[in-house]
Formats: C-alpha cells, sequence, structure tokens
C-alpha cells in the first residue's frame, strides 16, 4: 500500500474521529483525504477492512458505548439524537449488533462494574454468589494497585509527535520498527527529553482487539516535516491519572483495569480525550522482560 494512501487515510480517521456526531457521507469524507468517492471507499477498506460506513457507524455506536458506561446524565434518547439516528429503536437495533444487549443493558452492567463495591445489594443466593466474585475481582484489582502502582495527579505538559498509526494490538511492534528506522537517520533519538508513547485511540472493552487503533509516536523537540505513513500529532496538556508500573507485557491489561477502578473507586472521571503510555526502557533488554511505563489517564 502506497505511504501516500496512508497518510490521507489517516488524516480521515482523525476527521471521522472529530465529526462523529456530525454527517458523514462517503463524499463529504472522499474531500478530507482528496479522493474520488468510489477511490476512497476501495483504498478505505484496503486499510481498515471496513468500509466508511461500516467504519462510521462502529465508531459511534463505541463512542456512545463510552458515554454510557462513563457519564450516567446523558440519556440514550439523547445519545440516538446525537450520533445521527432516526430512533431509539434505531439505535437499539444498531447497538445490538455490536454489544448483544440494549444500551440500558449496557449501561446498568457496565455501570455496576465501576460503581462502588458498598452500593451493591443483593437478593437472593444466585446474585449473592455474583456480588461476591465481582467484590473479589475488585479487591484483586485494587491490591494489584496497591502494590504495583505509584499513582499521582499530575498536570502533564504539552507533547509535539511523529507517529504511524496501527490497527490491530499485533502489529504494535512491527510500527515502532518502522517508526524508529524513519527516525534515526535524521538524530530524533538523541532528543534526551525522548520520550516512546501509544495512544490508545479506542478501548480494548467496547472495541475488538483487531478493530483497535493506536498510535506509535516519538516526542519531538519541535514540530518537522514529515512524509509517508509518518503522521504529526499533538498531546494537549491537561490533568491525568498518572499510574507508574513496572511489570512483565501479561500485565498489562490488569494495570490498565486496576488504574480504571482506582479511577472509579477515588470520584475522578474521564476527560474526552485519549489515554496513553509513556515507557522508560526496552523490556526485551530487562533481564526479567520487566516494563517501567506510565499509564496516563486525561481526567476532568
Amino acid at each position: 500500500m502506497k505511504e501516500d494512501y496512508i497518510k490521507r487515510i489517516n488524516n480521515i480517521l482523525l476527521f471521522i474521529d472529530d465529526n462523529l456526531d456530525q454527517e458523514l457521507t462517503l463524499e463529504t469524507v472522499a474531500k478530507i483525504g482528496n479522493y474520488s468517492p468510489f477511490h476512497l471507499h476501495r483504498i478505505f477498506k484496503a486499510i481498515t477492512n471496513e468500509n466508511i460506513n461500516e467504519y462510521v457507524t462502529r465508531k459511534r455506536i463505541e463512542k456512545a458505548a463510552s458515554i454510557l458506561m462513563h457519564k450516567k446524565e446523558i440519556t440514550i434518547a439523547e445519545l440516538s439524537l446525537q450520533y445521527g439516528f432516526n430512533s431509539n429503536s434505531s439505535f437499539t437495533r444498531t447497538f445490538k449488533k455490536f454489544y448483544a444487549i440494549s444500551p440500558s443493558e449496557f449501561r446498568k452492567t457496565h455501570s455496576n462494574k465501576f460503581s462502588k463495591i458498598g452500593k451493591l445489594d443483593s437478593k437472593n443466593g444466585q446474585e449473592n454468589g455474583i456480588a461476591d466474585e465481582y467484590i473479589c475481582n475488585i479487591n484483586n484489582h485494587k491490591n494489584w494497585i496497591t502494590m504495583k502502582a505509584k499513582i499521582e495527579i499530575k498536570k502533564l505538559p504539552k507533547l509535539d509527535l511523529a507517529y504511524i498509526t496501527q490497527i490491530g494490538h499485533n502489529g504494535m511492534q512491527n510500527a515502532y520498527s518502522k517508526l524508529i528506522k524513519w527516525a534515526t537517520p535524521k538524530g530524533l533519538l538523541e532528543n534526551e527529553d525522548l520520550k516512546i508513547i501509544t495512544i490508545y485511540h479506542d478501548s480494548f472493552k467496547i472495541t475488538d482487539p483487531d478493530k483497535v487503533r493506536m498510535s506509535a509516536c516519538i516526542s519531538l523537540k519541535e514540530k518537522i516535516n514529515v512524509d509517508g505513513e509518518i503522521g504529526l500529532t499533538t498531546i494537549e496538556s491537561g490533568k491525568f491519572i498518572v499510574g507508574h508500573f513496572e511489570i512483565g507485557i501479561h500485565e498489562f491489561e490488569k494495570s490498565w483495569s486496576g488504574l480504571f477502578i482506582w479511577m472509579n473507586e477515588n470520584g475522578y472521571k474521564k476527560a474526552d480525550r485519549n489515554p496513553y503510555e509513556i515507557y522508560y526502557n526496552n523490556f526485551n533488554e530487562h533481564p526479567e522482560k520487566i516494563s517501567i511505563v506510565d499509564f496516563c489517564i486525561p481526567i476532568e
């Protein structure tokens, strides 16, 4: 796939992210990438394995799912209208195709996952069993965080980044290899303040792992000219929960889950920005394959 195609598709992906509550016709999106609708349809599917309509619908439903999990004050009717569905029933039918349950059931289920332990109320033995399992799981994550993480609330600075887009988690090592190969002859890795960062544009809780979009990034002293599939992006300064971990690769998921539980248990709300990881070593060079990493959750 030509690098220029990927660069233009990156611009389209960013445009879609920022305009999920607007009308996103094939013609509108094609103009952003300077494609004809016919060519965009073909190239977009080749890169993302979804056509435009499928991708936009999925992103809208996933955005709605995230709001259902984190913002109880927004009604299902408001979400349906905001993301372009003709009716609540249309929204519910589409939502069920992705999650097999209705939006209201999804909200109830996932609100319980992140509610405080003391709010659980059981009325029979079966529910007590579910509650006991839930409490055990939550307590395991809380104990994990207590043992493994140093957690702080910080205002983090603005970061200018060069990045490569990766769709699907299995390709991240290859994405970083290409990024490093591009950056090395330019001397960009000699920056003493260099940061290696992964930005998560989707959540593994609501998006299939092979469709999760991530950005493999390096920080820049200043913006530079880029070409091909290398793009430029910025993480704006803001308030973050920062969890510092020294963990194995297989422990990342548990650490992220624990940190989000800590966030909710302590009354913080995730902001409408993307979480990211900052790496401080190459785990392959560590004798015990340990990764030293900060997990950063933007908060309101």
